[in-house]
């Protein structure tokens, strides 16, 4: 059974960092697509970032292109979403999840069919 733990949330100021874990485990995922989402009160879920797990590019939002950065861990078996000069607007649960999408649709959640349970980033001013 495929699960996926985030960790790593908090509560931080504007202009600060805070580094995401995602831990998979249950299942082998070199080819799959693994991404981050967030979700702020309110509003509907929003793409952050995607990569194949096995490698390749990484996709971001251009809300955060230049702050974010996902790595994995290989011997972990963990995705990694390192966050820095944090803003307001980051405020949001934040998930990880896996799937297949199609190309044209690495950003559209519903391709995504593992979540993990969501850990919160709060932003202060």
């Amino acid at each position: 059974q495929v699960q996926l733990a985030e960790s790593g949330g908090g509560v931080v100021q504007a202009g600060d960092s805070l580094r995401l874990s995602c831990a998979a485990s249950g299942g082998t995922f070199g080819g799959y697509t693994v991404a981050w989402f967030r979700q702020a009160p309110g509003k509907e879920r929003e793409f952050v970032a995607s990569r194949r797990w096995s490698g390749g590019n990484t996709y971001y939002a251009e809300s955060v292109k230049g702050r974010f950065t996902v790595s994995k861990d290989g011997a972990m078996n963990a995705l990694h979403l390192q966050m820095n000069n944090l803003v307001t607007e980051d405020t949001a649960v934040y998930y990880c999840a896996v799937g297949r999408p199609i190309a044209s649709a690495t950003r559209d959640p519903q391709m995504y069919y593992y979540w993990g349970q969501g850990t919160q980033v709060t932003v202060s001013s």
